[in-house]
């Protein structure tokens, strides 16, 4: 990997769910639009990719603490105070 390629994988694995969705949301309708050379396509493309990852990676986080939650026994006090 490059160092400039390296810099663009930090910046991106910072996005929260939401940028990445809705920056993912604007690469698919560019692509479908068309209007773009190849070159560009494929940048665009690599990109939907890496942001699907993000997205991706945020479900399954998201997914694993909803299990790790319904799995946890009632009788375990949970994080939340339930005197007010």
């Amino acid at each position: 990997m490059t160092d400039d390629s390296t810099a663009a994988a930090a910046a991106t694995s910072t996005l929260g769910y939401e940028q990445a969705r809705d920056e993912l949301i604007e690469v698919v309708r560019r692509l479908e639009a068309g209007g773009t050379t190849l070159e560009e396509s494929l940048a665009l493309w690599e990109r939907g990719e890496e942001l699907a990852k993000i997205c991706r990676h945020w479900l399954e986080g998201a997914r694993a603490r909803l299990d790790a939650a319904l799995a946890r026994p009632e009788s375990e006090p949970s994080t939340a105070s339930d005197d007010g």
